[in-house]
């Protein structure tokens, strides 16, 4: 199975002015998830899309293929990812090259592996799902049987739709969140589907750890003390 891995990369940071090129421990942003890209085994090509002449001069450095710069209008705060996949899957088709799947390799989660990228896409590839993403699990307290949003009256109703709540912690099922550090899709999905996940979804289980997805200066603050206190370099 051929995998393109695409890391995306704009450059209008607002919360965290320039966070992909921001230092972290001596190290630009974006350099933590190139390297874990070029360890990994499994990927066929991976590639940056950008729209920031500095990032994608500092990927050049780091010797990461940048076959074209990204439109602005895939570039701004409320730009979607799927379009931004789908550009560059249109690009390589343009020269008639074709992949099975993508790999999104998202810059905010810095911790990821070469290792734990190809424990992914071995999961993808023997699951035959249309999908694959990172999760992280929800706290019981966040469980979504455990969770409320409004009626029409204003009132509160279980987000699950039970009619009773599960009262006790070891009875609620396990459940997951999307933590941002992996997506793996089928081509035919994304361009038949028009879709990033499908209709079936495997996963894969980050680190708990070293799990950090850097969208505001808070995150940032984390990132540095998940360094500092289990010296992951």
């Amino acid at each position: 199975m051929t995998i393109l891995g695409i890391i995306p990369a704009r450059g209008g940071s607002k919360s965290v002015p320039k966070k992909n090129i921001k230092e972290l421990d001596g190290k630009p942003l974006l350099q933590y998830t190139v390297e874990a890209a070029n360890n990994a085994k499994l990927l066929s090509r991976v590639i940056l899309s950008s729209d920031d002449d500095d990032i994608i001069s500092l990927a050049k450095n780091l010797k990461v293929d940048v076959p074209f710069k990204r439109p602005s209008h895939l570039a701004e705060d409320a730009s979607p990812t799927l379009p931004v996949i789908q550009h560059a899957l249109q690009f390589f088709q343009s020269q008639n090259i074709h992949f099975d799947a993508v790999c999104l390799l998202q810059v905010t989660s810095p911790f990821k592996t070469g290792a734990f990228i190809d424990a992914a896409i071995k999961k993808f590839m023997e699951s035959d799902c249309d999908a694959l993403v990172s999760v992280q699990k929800v706290p019981a307290e966040y469980n979504p049987h455990w969770t409320f949003e409004l009626n029409e009256n204003g009132n509160l109703k279980i987000a699950t739709g039970d009619e009773e709540i599960i009262s006790r912690r070891q009875d609620l099922p396990m459940t997951y969140h999307r933590d941002g550090s992996i997506y793996i899709t089928k081509t035919k999905v994304i361009e038949e589907r028009n879709s990033l996940y499908g209709t079936t979804i495997s996963f894969i289980k980050s680190s708990k750890e070293f799990y950090v997805n850097i969208d505001t200066q808070e995150d940032w603050e984390k990132a540095e003390n998940i360094l500092n206190n289990k010296q992951l370099k």
